[in-house]
């Protein structure tokens, strides 16, 4: 007698073999159905991958590209040119400034005209702060592009706005200024990513870029207002600033990933009693700075009686040997420490004009100090990013940085004004020794806080700091 399927085992059976029918019927299907599926998959991982690429206006990185090599000199040229239009402009303002005050606007008071060429670099300094956010959040190829075309036609517009002083402040001044602060910050910041041996001569020759700008445009500048006026100046000088440095941002990329700051500006480096030296010593320093570059001309035109052309020269001595001097402390700084090297050029800047300047009004004296001061004054230009980057580190510059900004405004403000304050109700338009003791001894008093620095970084006397 056979035994009946128990229920158990019935449903069992029909289930195994629904079970291999939808197997079966699975495996007929593979080939379709597995390729759908390798697509839906290779779909996804494309969405993946497009979600995670930057877009293209946000920040990006070449971390595959080496250490001190080619790609890093090409952002080091990229930086120079865009100095030579930002910084090397700042530097070649003496020559606009000696045309304003004896001829477009002889009844302004120097200290008004001067305020032109401190808003440039003031404005580049306070205007560092949200540049440097979106250099850390934005491609930096887009944010120097947008640099140079602010900066270009805020000298175009200037050019049609010559015939009253505050109009010049507002455009030649403040907007270049902002557009400036764009080529500026990562021009000086970027380049320290792509080197650690030639560091120093890497940032020297990008800072030399300015002395190169104010070595050919204050001759440039000076042939252009005689011959076709400042408005055409301003325009010429304009366009070419806006051409140099869009070519120069397709280079200027970033070799690290920068993270966003948490903090705008890290304040918490005050409590690095190095920093307190470096943040007094920086105001001072600049407050010192410009003065040769602003004065210098007006004196040897009013004062010993010299040409247009002698005046313009000088401005153009001083930024020929800066050129010199800032790639020459490049090389040095490795050999001698980099804080020793700032501050024996601070120091003997500073003895230039005090004993050059100050106490003779010979051609000889006056062409030695634009000569002794133009090869030493970069040193503080170019070397505190350094100084700066070696202290605290590469990924901590953009947040410190910020702080040396603000000083290098506090010191433009106190500067230049002050200087032809000083020779208008002082000295009476014609005495400019209250000037030059003015930046000679703001000079000293940066190196003194050089000097503190230096000792509080490492107390022996002997050792390369």
């Amino acid at each position: 007698m056979t035994a009946a399927p128990s229920q158990s085992d019935t449903p069992r059976s029909v289930n195994q073999s629904t079970i291999d029918g939808v197997n079966g019927a699975a495996a007929d299907d593979t080939p379709s159905e597995k390729l759908d599926n390798d697509q839906n998959s290779s779909t996804q991982d494309a969405a993946k991958t497009t979600s995670n690429k930057p877009r293209w206006w946000e920040n990006k990185s070449l971390e595959d590209k080496p250490i001190d090599g080619t790609y890093g000199w090409a952002v080091v040229v990229s930086g120079s040119i865009m100095l030579m239009f930002s910084m090397g402009f700042v530097n070649s303002y003496g020559s606009y400034q000696t045309y304003y005050h004896l001829n477009q606007f002889p009844n302004e008071p120097v200290s008004t005209l001067s305020w032109i060429g401190t808003l440039q670099f003031a404005g580049m300094c306070i205007f560092g702060i949200p540049a440097g956010i979106l250099v850390e959040r934005m491609d930096t190829r887009v944010v120097t592009f947008v640099g140079g075309l602010i900066m270009g036609v805020s000298l175009v517009i200037a050019s049609f706005c010559d015939g009253a002083v505050w109009k010049l402040i507002l455009t030649q001044g403040i907007v270049f200024s902002i557009g400036a602060s764009l080529v500026f910050i990562p021009a000086t910041s970027i380049p320290s990513q792509w080197f650690v041996k030639y560091r120093a001569l890497a940032i020297g020759i990008v800072v030399a870029g300015s002395g190169i700008g104010g070595l050919w445009l204050t001759p440039a500048t000076k042939g252009m207002i005689d011959s076709l006026g400042t408005g055409w100046a301003l325009r010429i000088t304009g366009i070419i600033t806006f051409a140099a440095t869009s070519v120069s941002s397709l280079f200027m990329r970033n070799r690290l990933h920068v993270e966003a700051r948490e903090k705008i500006v890290d304040f918490s480096v005050f409590r690095d009693i190095r920093f307190v030296f470096v943040f007094i010593g920086a105001i001072c320093g600049v407050a010192g700075y410009f003065t040769p570059f602003f004065e210098l001309p007006t004196f040897a035109i009013t004062r010993m009686g010299k040409s247009d052309s002698f005046g313009n020269n000088l401005v153009t001595i001083i930024n020929a040997a800066s050129v010199l001097g800032r790639i020459g402390t490049g090389q040095i700084a490795p050999l001698m420490g980099t804080i020793n090297t700032m501050t024996g050029c601070t120091l003997i800047a500073s003895l230039s004009i005090l004993i050059f300047w100050l106490p003779f009004h010979t051609t000889g004296t006056v062409i030695a100090c634009a000569i002794i001061y133009g090869l030493f004054c970069g040193g503080l230009i170019s070397l505190l990013p350094v100084v700066i980057a070696d202290l605290w580190g590469v990924q901590r510059i953009s947040t410190i940085i910020g702080l040396v900004y603000i000083a290098s405004f506090a010191g433009a403000m106190i500067g230049a004004p002050s200087s032809g304050a000083l020779v208008d109700n002082i000295g009476h338009g014609t005495n400019y020794k209250p000037a030059i003791i003015f930046s000679g001894v703001f000079l000293l008093c940066a190196t003194m806080f050089f000097v503190l620095l230096r000792f509080a970084t490492n107390r022996n006397p002997l050792a390369k700091v």
